[in-house]
């Protein structure tokens, strides 16, 4: 467990004091104290709760802790935390802090000051998801990271890229431009939903590697569902035909409990803005350092950063008070824990999914069996329509859920938070008795 004196010795071997010490006392105050920027309570509350993660997930008490960190609306029910989550108040305020610094005179403060302090943050990521600091770049998002990827190998036409067709539409999209412009294939292919057998899904891959299949991409975690894939499984084989495999994170990363161990990949991209409640616009790309070097960035870096991570990094001025505010998300992230969170973000999904099952016309597209899916699940309601039906619940509820039109898994993607209320579950349960039995005209 971070205790207080830990997350200040982080910050201190961040640069953060050494940084600030020559600047005058008004630049000091625009930065913050070294204060865990409002953690205490969140962190004492978990402080010491050694119990099964499944027991803390269903105490109320515990979790309205968690819940009044969060600055959120409470006059609507958001359920598309898959998307983009809300940042806590601590992170919003570690951001503004930084950018309130920043803009005192940006060349020295944002340049000299600030940006030398994200390789504290390259640490912590690197720490928390079990790799060198060497491997982690810091990006905008799992797009950008996974477009690096995407992008970065040397493919001749006729060349083959292989993944499933429930693969989220930009990195898609991305291997079709190539498709376009130099003549590679995409190779698609669907897999069962839910999917419940690892070995199906490695065989699938298996099956349709030919002797022009020079990439593969697989999600972590499909979005449309919130289906996990058995990515160490699929890597292993792909790695025995010298196939490299981009995997992406963007749903997965502080949502469940992992490190690289556990996947052995390669490549590995995610957004930090979802789960990891971090602020908008931050996202890691993990490459393997051997692997470094043959990989082109996305934009142009000089020769010199040839075998360094940070040639993915090379996109001009971008914001330190994005990156380093990350430090204060994985801070919130770390004292909650990933287990109990996982815990909790499944606690939630049952409670809903549970529940609308017992209804006739309902059909639940992601599995509920432990370590196939999360806090994501999408049901289908049988004779209602995924997008009317998400307008109906704006419109009449104000509960914002995600519509699914994907024709092997139409309906609506639900992902509540930990910020997420058993009140505010319970209201969007309420409107669907009523949609399925009374209709939505």
């Amino acid at each position: 467990m971070l205790d207080r004196r830990s997350f200040l010795g982080g910050l201190a071997g961040a640069g953060m004091a050494a940084g600030l010490a020559p600047l005058h006392a008004a630049a000091r105050s625009a930065v913050g104290s070294l204060d865990p920027w409002g953690i205490d309570r969140v962190m004492e509350a978990f402080a010491g709760d050694d119990r099964p993660p499944s027991e803390a997930a269903r105490d109320e008490p515990l979790w309205r802790e968690v819940q009044s960190a969060f600055r959120v609306d409470r006059s609507l029910v958001n359920l598309n935390n898959g998307g983009v989550s809300p940042a806590p108040g601590v992170v919003q305020d570690a951001m503004a802090r930084y950018l309130a610094f920043a803009n005192e005179a940006p060349v020295r403060t944002m340049w000299r000051v600030l940006e030398p302090q994200k390789e504290g943050i390259r640490q912590r990521l690197a720490r928390n998801f079990g790799c060198d600091p060497e491997e982690m770049a810091i990006t905008r998002n799992a797009s950008e990271g996974l477009q690096i990827c995407q992008f970065g190998f040397d493919l001749e036409a006729g060349d083959e890229v292989l993944t499933t067709d429930q693969d989220y539409p930009r990195m898609l999209t991305t291997f079709e431009q190539r498709e376009r412009r130099e003549g590679i294939k995409l190779v698609t292919f669907p897999i069962p939903v839910p999917a419940e057998d690892p070995d199906e899904i490695v065989r699938r891959f298996e099956e349709r590697i030919t002797p022009r299949t020079r990439l593969i991409l697989i999600c972590h975690m499909i979005n449309i569902t919130g289906q996990i894939l058995p990515v160490k499984p699929v890597v292993e084989m792909a790695r025995a035909r010298g196939i490299p495999v981009i995997v992406d994170g963007a749903h997965a990363y502080a949502h469940f409990g992992f490190d690289h161990d556990d996947l052995g990949c390669d490549y590995y991209a995610t957004s930090l803005h979802k789960w990891l409640f971090a602020p908008f616009g931050t996202g890691f790309l993990y490459v393997r350092r051997e692997r470094i070097e043959d990989l082109w960035p996305l934009m142009a870096s000089p020769e010199s950063l040839d075998s360094d991570i940070r040639k993915f990094e090379e996109i001009g001025t971008h914001p330190a008070p994005n990156y380093l505010a990350i430090g204060a998300a994985l801070t919130f992230h770390e004292g909650i824990g990933a287990a109990r969170k996982e815990a909790r973000l499944v606690y939630l999904r049952d409670r809903w999914a549970r529940e609308l099952l017992a209804e006739d016309r309902v059909r639940l597209h992601t599995s509920l069996e432990p370590g196939f899916a999360a806090g994501i699940a999408t049901v289908e309601f049988d004779g209602l329509a995924p997008a009317e039906l998400a307008g109906w619940l704006w419109d009449r509820h104000r509960i914002i859920v995600t519509p699914i039109g994907h024709p092997d898994c139409p309906g609506l993607r639900i992902s509540p938070s930990v910020y997420t209320t058993t009140e505010e579950l319970d209201r969007f349960v309420d409107a669907m008795h009523h949609a399925i039995r009374h209709g939505i005209a």
